[in-house]
């Protein structure tokens, strides 16, 4: 049996105050105010023990001592300063405190519980010891003095004291493990939730069982109802049947070797391309597969785009060789016609040009179609001061392919090359009327563009036919059924195009 005096009061707030003490005690019960039923045995058994009225299982802060567990009293706090327990953790050494007659200990003479009802006189109290600091206390109290505790009876207090300290240990790492488990559970929440907005599958082969578990998008990719678990059947099923048996050849090979899987196969019932990528998640003892993860992601715009890619460059291919092939002619057609050099190079620039500027709009549109107007725009901008005033179209919506775009902007520079030296754009006042329309003929849209030069100097026709001329009308000649008219008439030219669209 020991009894403390008033020679430890001063270490008393020292040990409450201590850093490290209050530390592991707020780490390991954030709650300490509120009170926890699974203490409760602990606290029957103590009084079953002592035979007291007054057992509590608490916890011991700077300023109040805590009940989480309690017998024989309504309160469920103390202030340290009414505390016997508070000695208890002062005194350091891990063993039972005892007061056997609080009346009488110099102490205790003047805490309220003495002192007034319920008149404690006996406490016996052991610390409750997480991390090598005492946070807390089993204790009893009884209205009665003793005379005595047996060491037995104090050893079996320290007992209970120890079962508390790993219940309390064994509650925090629980309730770390849930906030852990509440993070993970959050953030899988989250990236499923990101996985799902960017249109990634993700998918869980269970190889055994024969099942795939997958998010939403992964079925969605398969063209598969949204449940999250359906036979791996199934899904190689919904593979593109060309594809099937490649597909499942990688998975093998890629599960033998234990590589990583990376392979696109195409979807049975819409064609779609989708990208797979995973590997083995983990083996049975004998090394064989037991779960394949992975991710899938939807790439059908991306293949789109190589295909069309491949096209372009089908179509570029084929187009620089009509081009050479045309520039060549070009070249030797302007240079029997020019005998000086400068000319030579002036009128087979400009035709250059001409099959640039229609290179130029064709490849902003990926060789596809090209507006009437833009082509005419390009053409003539060169040669006007004024487009707005010295160019007057009236058309349809008319559409060109790269054939007809070639050709006609070659047609169109070489009319504008020849309004500029003797027609209507020699002057100020002269203009181009152009007027293009679409008709059917025999079932088949056809453009009829005129090509009217108005307000310039009196025309009349040459005795030669040079080279532009000839050029005009042969521009064309590549699509069939085409046709330039060019009439020299006393008001200014007049081409009669015919050009199937």
């Amino acid at each position: 049996m020991r009894e403390k005096t008033e020679a430890m009061l001063p270490a008393v707030a020292q040990v409450l105050d201590a850093p490290e003490r209050l530390g592991v005690l707020q780490a390991a019960v954030p709650d300490m105010s509120v009170p926890d039923e699974d203490f409760d045995g602990l606290a029957r058994l103590a009084a079953s023990l002592f035979d007291a009225p007054i057992a509590l299982v608490s916890l011991v802060d700077r300023e109040w001592q805590w009940f989480k567990a309690c017998i024989g009293t309504t309160e469920t706090r103390s202030h340290v300063r009414e505390s016997f327990c508070v000695h208890t953790i002062a005194a350091g050494d891990g063993g039972p405190f005892l007061v056997l007659d609080a009346s009488r200990h110099p102490a205790f003479r003047h805490p309220r519980a003495v002192g007034s009802p319920p008149f404690v006189r006996f406490y016996a109290g052991a610390p409750i010891v997480l991390d090598g600091q005492a946070i807390g206390t089993v204790a009893v109290l009884d209205v009665e003095p003793r005379s005595e505790v047996s060491a037995k009876r104090q050893s079996e207090l320290q007992r209970i004291a120890g079962v508390a300290a790993s219940l309390f240990k064994l509650k925090d790492e629980a309730r770390r493990r849930a906030l852990k488990e509440a993070a993970l559970s959050r953030e899988e929440q989250r990236l499923a939730m990101a996985l799902d907005a960017a249109n990634v599958g993700s998918w869980l082969w269970d190889i055994r069982a024969g099942t795939v578990s997958g998010n939403g998008a992964m079925m969605r990719m398969f063209g598969l109802p949204p449940e999250r678990t359906v036979g791996a059947k199934a899904i190689f099923s919904a593979i593109h049947p060309e594809d099937r048996i490649p597909t499942f050849s990688k998975l093998r090979q890629a599960m033998a070797a234990n590589e990583e899987y990376d392979g696109m196969f195409r979807i049975g019932t819409n064609g779609r391309w989708l990208l797979g990528r995973g590997r083995v998640h983990d083996r049975d003892s004998k090394g064989a597969p037991l779960s394949f993860l992975g991710m899938t992601i939807d790439v059908s715009d991306q293949q789109a785009s190589v295909n069309r890619t491949r096209l372009l460059l089908k179509e570029l291919n084929h187009r620089v060789k009509n081009t050479l092939a045309m520039l060549q002619s070009l070249a030797r057609q302007t240079l029997r016609q020019t005998s000086d050099p400068a000319e030579f190079m002036t009128a087979f620039a400009g035709r250059l040009q001409a099959i640039s500027e229609a290179h130029g709009l064709l490849s902003d549109y990926e060789w596809g179609t090209i507006h009437l107007s833009e082509l005419i725009s390009k053409q003539l901008l060169p040669y006007v001061s004024d487009y707005s005033q010295q160019v007057e179209l009236h058309k349809d919506e008319i559409l060109l392919g790269p054939d007809q775009a070639v050709g006609l902007g070659l047609v169109l520079h070489e009319l504008a090359t020849n309004a500029v030296k003797y027609g209507a754009l020699s002057v100020p006042t002269g203009k181009i009327v152009l007027t293009a329309r679409r008709v059917v003929e025999d079932g088949e849209s056809v453009l009829h563009l005129t090509w009217t030069e108005v307000g310039g100097p009196p025309i009349r026709e040459p005795r030669r036919r040079g080279f532009g001329s000839i050029l005009i009308e042969r521009s064309l000649d590549k699509i069939i059924g085409s046709s330039v008219k060019v009439e020299y008439l006393p008001a200014g030219v007049t081409a009669l195009i015919r050009l199937p669209l």
